[in-house]
């Protein structure tokens, strides 16, 4: 092959001597014809390459079971290593076509050698991709995210493929090159410090299992509060709730703190833990007829007969006069009112049964006497949730009045009106 070339060239520069060129410009032209011819020739190559792969590949990706094959495609992993073809063939033909020009030879083969090294990175990426996309197809993947490792090792092939592309401009051994970058160590931790610390938050983040994609978490910092979408070697993808996006730092995951709601899912119950402000001037001890009242309940009936009777039963015991009303203990209407939310909550289909159930008095303040709440709702779906929670409120707030109790408000423009009026 390599004869016949040559022979080919010296007739082709024999034929423009005697058209009238000189030696020197005929022996050039033909050269760079030649070379053009190559190049024009490595083209060619590479689409019916490309075409004869691409239909080949396809075909047993079709009949195939595997998605691996079908991602590869999806990549273009195949079409980018068909990019070889015409390198290695040019750099081939290099040295047969103009074997008189040294300094072009050498020129142009350091080109096609860089051109390979891109090449095989870029396949190598498409590789890294594929592989990525078919571990997202497995059950682990949720709480196993491998991007930020996929990312991570990308920027090692990179580094790897761009001091080979020095060694081969500067012409000498990558692993010297390599030997050497220790002088620079520094500056190149302080352009990469963002992706070593993503990697190292990203590996405790993996390792400890603190967060998955899917997972709700609320990251006060960054006013993040929302699903994660994505986690990424520098950053964690968050959609919130009011619809925007925020991207939060990995690193802060590990170094600051945040909340994952991931435990409350697992559960399949939500806290409710919500207070009324019982206005303190409302609050008595039972009388009779208000005993009398109370007993009329159904979820109370038997707690206030049997705390009547347990009360008597203490104050006869230690000698109390019952004629003076604070002597001895007795009922008041605020706690009958704790027992019928606690048994109203108790009857509650959509209060979690098998949680921590309480109602309970935090410190009274300004605004009166908290009476809290504290449930379990049967769901971890938002919109139920809420629907749960203001049921169980707007029941309790329209059986108040009926305990001869009181909610705390601020007073408004109408109350000062009625006041203004009643003067």
């Amino acid at each position: 092959m390599d004869k016949y070339l040559k022979e080919l060239s010296l007739q082709f520069e024999d034929w423009l001597i005697s058209v009238g060129f000189s030696d020197f410009l005929a022996d050039k032209i033909a050269d760079y014809i030649w070379l053009i011819s190559s190049l024009i020739l490595s083209v060619l190559i590479y689409y019916l390459v490309r075409d004869i792969v691409y239909r080949i590949v396809k075909r047993i990706a079709s009949r195939s079971k595997n998605q691996f094959d079908d991602f590869l495609l999806r990549r273009k992993f195949f079409q980018r290593l068909c990019y070889l073809v015409p390198a290695f063939l040019f750099k081939g033909l290099l040295p047969i076509v103009i074997s008189d020009m040294t300094g072009l030879i050498a020129f142009l083969d350091t080109l096609v050698s860089i051109y390979i090294v891109f090449v095989f990175l870029i396949s190598i990426d498409a590789l890294l991709n594929a592989v990525h996309d078919l571990y997202l197809t497995t059950p682990i993947a949720k709480n196993k995210p491998i991007k930020g490792f996929v990312q991570i090792l990308k920027i090692i092939i990179y580094f790897i493929g761009a001091v080979v592309v020095i060694g081969i401009v500067l012409n000498r051994n990558p692993l010297a090159i390599l030997g050497g970058l220790g002088a620079i160590s520094a500056i190149l931790m302080l352009i990469f410090k963002d992706s070593i610390l993503g990697f190292v938050a990203g590996i405790q983040l993996s390792a400890n299992n603190m967060i998955m994609i899917g997972d709700w978490i609320t990251v006060p910092k960054y006013e993040a509060d929302g699903d994660v979408l994505e986690i990424t070697l520098t950053t964690v993808k968050i959609k919130n709730f009011d619809k925007t996006i925020s991207y939060v730092p990995a690193y802060t995951l590990v170094s600051d703190s945040f909340r994952n709601w991931r435990g409350m899912e697992e559960a399949g119950a939500r806290r409710i833990a919500r207070s009324l402000q019982i206005d303190m001037g409302s609050v008595k001890f039972c009388t009779p007829e208000m005993l009398e009242r109370f007993a009329q309940f159904k979820l109370i009936k038997n707690y206030v007969l049997q705390k009547e009777e347990e009360l008597l039963q203490y104050n006869r015991q230690f000698g109390f006069d019952d004629t003076v009303i604070v002597n001895g203990r007795r009922q008041t209407n605020l706690g009958i009112f704790r027992a019928y939310v606690l048994e109203y909550l108790k009857n509650n289909t959509n209060v979690h049964q098998g949680m921590t159930m309480m109602v309970r008095q935090l410190a009274p303040n300004e605004k009166g006497i908290p009476l809290q709440v504290y449930c379990f709702a049967k769901t971890t779906q938002w919109e139920n949730y809420e629907k749960i929670q203001a049921d169980i409120f707007d029941h309790l707030i329209a059986v108040l009045p009926y305990f001869e109790l009181k909610l705390f408000q601020i007073p408004t423009g109408g109350d000062f009106r009625a006041l203004v009026t009643q003067l």
